[in-house]
């Protein structure tokens, strides 16, 4: 048997210091809220949803307590291992959350932060 050449593609994960995905969701529809698993009665006064992607992973925990302090949000979820957050709460906290986050990561720990989208 002949060996051919083959290409051999190594893959590595290297995460980067990073905000990759900031968006506050406003006045989104009630069924969001359960399709994300939030409680309805933790969330009934929430008027916004906010969500953020950022590497390393565990500063999700981070940014969920700069969140926390910086405006009257509620903690939705927090994945240390993906990067993941959800805040809910109204329209300005959570803007005001999610600003104070990607000042704070940007400024104080020097990462790339992508711009705040709204719907």
């Amino acid at each position: 048997m002949e060996m051919q050449d083959k290409m051999r593609i190594v893959q590595e994960l290297v995460p980067g210091k990073q905000v990759t995905l900031a968006h506050v969701i406003a006045n989104p529809d009630p069924v969001l809220y359960e399709k994300l698993g939030l409680d309805p009665a933790e969330t009934y006064n929430a008027a916004a949803i906010g969500i953020l992607t950022i590497s390393p992973a565990e500063t999700a925990v981070i940014a969920a307590d700069i969140a926390m302090k910086a405006s009257g949000v509620t903690l939705g979820f927090v994945d240390r291992f993906s990067g993941t957050l959800i805040v809910t709460g109204r329209v300005a906290d959570v803007e005001a959350a999610m600003t104070a986050i990607m000042e704070y990561v940007s400024e104080k720990l020097g990462f790339t932060v992508c711009a705040v989208t709204r719907t």
